[in-house]
């Protein structure tokens, strides 16, 4: 990622169209260090720009899925506690030779407290995706995803981990990353980010794309289908989103729409066809409802 025109055209290779301020965006978090919290409505692409990242860099992708309730335990690291426990049983079975010439309670404790550190090595540790990231030897790509579903505690935990990226594990000490990832957050925005995970941040939003970028998406994935039906399905898409709808379709929804009725042969938008294949379209039965009341104007826009 050594320019943004090279950015461009690898990441189009690769099936994603972005736009300037896209490649602008992961230019200067690529080459600033930093990581890159995209936000924007679900189904612009958020998720897809990171995984189009790892398969232009060539390197891994390492994706932590965001939830209520998300800890260090799963998002960082954890100790393997059934090797801890083979381990205090392979202990027991020594013990007499551990503590072999010992002298009191004393002498004993001193001895076995030599032994105390090897249960908390970093051969017991279990990197979680966090960790697993700034382990790989030739870097990778971390995909921090919907962000906004964790809790601002988790937020707290990012950090350290965002700004040096570092681990401070309290039995072991700080372990630093062995070459420093290229991060993605991605962000649907059901809650604000905080501010000190921003400063650390090249902040980018991806909108709805506009007609001209949306056809080009369609031709990019579904190239078969004919230039003028193209056009007109996306027109109806753009004019849909301008209803109040509970879920406006994305441009997963659009590309699944253009494949469906190029397996169904429409050459053109018929109100029949479009009425039997809105649930491609649109997920909630109000919403379809709604689309169905205001068809004709819709197609007229289209």
């Amino acid at each position: 990622m050594d320019s943004i025109e090279n950015i461009t055209s690898s990441f189009e290779k690769h099936g994603y169209i972005c736009s300037e301020k896209i490649a602008t965006a992961i230019f200067l978090a690529a080459k600033l260090e930093k990581p890159l919290l995209v936000e924007g409505p679900p189904g612009v692409g958020k998720t897809e720009l990171a995984k189009t990242a790892a398969y232009v860099v060539d390197k891994p992708l390492v994706r932590l899925q965001c939830y209520e309730g998300l800890d260090e335990a799963k998002a960082l690291y954890e100790w393997k506690y059934s090797k801890q426990l083979l381990y205090t049983q392979l202990l027991k079975e020594q013990l007499s030779d551990v503590l072999g010439g010992a002298i009191g309670f004393k002498d004993s404790m001193t001895r076995l407290h030599a032994f105390s550190d090897a249960f908390y090595s970093r051969e017991f540790l279990e990197p979680r995706p966090l960790l697993r990231a700034m382990h790989e030897k030739n870097g990778s790509v971390l995909l921090i995803d919907e962000i906004d579903k964790a809790d601002f505690e988790f937020e707290s935990l990012l950090l350290e981990i965002l700004s040096d990226y570092q681990v401070s594990i309290p039995e072991i000490g700080t372990i630093a990353a062995t070459k420093i990832p290229f991060v993605v957050l991605t962000s649907n925005d059901t809650r604000e980010a905080s501010d000190a995970l921003k400063r650390r941040c090249i902040h980018l939003y991806i909108p709805f794309p506009d007609q001209a970028l949306e056809e080009r998406i369609v031709l990019e994935k579904v190239p078969q289908i004919d230039d003028n039906l193209r056009k007109k399905l996306v027109g109806f898409v753009q004019a849909l989103r301008s209803l109040d709808l509970k879920k406006t379709p994305a441009i997963s929804e659009t590309i699944d729409w253009a494949k469906s009725l190029l397996l169904l042969n429409a050459e053109s938008l018929e109100s029949d066809l479009v009425v039997n294949t809105l649930n491609v379209l649109l997920k909630f039965e109000e919403d379809i409802e709604n689309t169905k009341s205001n068809l004709a104007s819709i197609l007229k826009q289209a």
